[in-house]
């Protein structure tokens, strides 16, 4: 009784007594993680060092800012090995292609895979055809009209044979693609040196036939020569642009292909 008395004593008059009821507030501070600042982890050691760490949204900005177009890849040896990446069964029937000049489907059949194998292997062959068969047509036609004389190889058939070739199939297609470039047509550059390299292969066959120590055979060889390789050139052309202001520009590279007939048979077989 007397405990049960003590306890329903009230106790707030007492000195020094605590308030039973203590409100509670939560003074606790959120913090919202925004993408802003987040950061990313780890930094890029070793790839970028002038990054270090970087939000989220400085990123992505840097990302857009990137130019679009990145002309190092131009100069770049790398950016054109896909386009030596060719099976030889391919290149195989792109050479039978070439031989035909009267077809004008080349340009479909390298769409999907366009290789620069013609512009530089077979280049590089018929330069070394031309210099070495020139210089042997020399020796033939010397032997014919005079024993007696003397001959020496003649290295000036290498210097003027890569100019001419590598000059005639990298700049003449090159002018090509900025002249439609320019007429508003389409145009692909590495296409064009496709067509432009493989079309100098029946050039390499003729170069054998002009061994032949006869002046009138040698004319009919490398003028059917010429003619079959601008045919080949002009008719692709033809079935590649759209346009008949573009007529003019078929025919010159027709007659283009048929100057340089001549000039193989004026300098190198005289």
């Amino acid at each position: 009784m007397e405990e049960s008395s003590y306890t329903g004593l009230p106790t707030s008059h007492l000195l020094g007594s605590v308030p039973a009821v203590i409100t509670e507030e939560n003074n606790s501070t959120k913090h919202v993680a925004t993408d802003e600042s987040m950061q990313i982890f780890p930094p890029n050691n070793g790839v970028d060092r002038g990054t270090g760490y970087q939000t989220v949204g400085g990123r992505t900005e840097a990302f857009e800012q990137q130019p679009a177009s990145n002309w190092r890849g131009v100069f770049s040896i790398s950016s054109y090995s896909q386009y030596f990446d060719v099976d030889t069964d391919v290149v195989v029937i792109r050479l039978i292609s070439s031989l035909n000049p009267v077809a004008g489907d080349f340009f479909s059949k390298i769409d999907a895979n366009p290789d620069l194998y013609g512009l530089i292997w077979i280049s590089t062959t018929l330069v070394f055809v031309l210099a070495a068969l020139g210089n042997l047509a020399t020796f033939l036609m010397q032997k014919h009209a005079d024993n007696s004389t003397s001959w020496s190889f003649d290295v000036s058939y290498m210097n003027v044979a890569a100019c001419s070739i590598y000059g005639y199939a990298i700049v003449v297609p090159l002018a090509y693609y900025f002249f439609l470039q320019y007429m508003g047509s389409n145009a692909s550059l590495i296409r064009f040196w496709c067509m432009w390299g493989y079309s100098l292969t029946i050039f390499i066959i003729s170069s054998f036939l002009l061994l032949i120590p006869v002046e009138f055979l040698r004319w009919v060889i490398i003028l059917l020569t010429g003619v079959a390789s601008a045919s080949f050139v002009a008719l692709n052309l033809r079935s590649y642009i759209e346009g008949n202001e573009l007529s003019v520009a078929i025919i010159a590279a027709f007659f283009l292909q048929i100057a340089l007939a001549i000039f193989i048979k004026v300098w190198f077989f005289p």
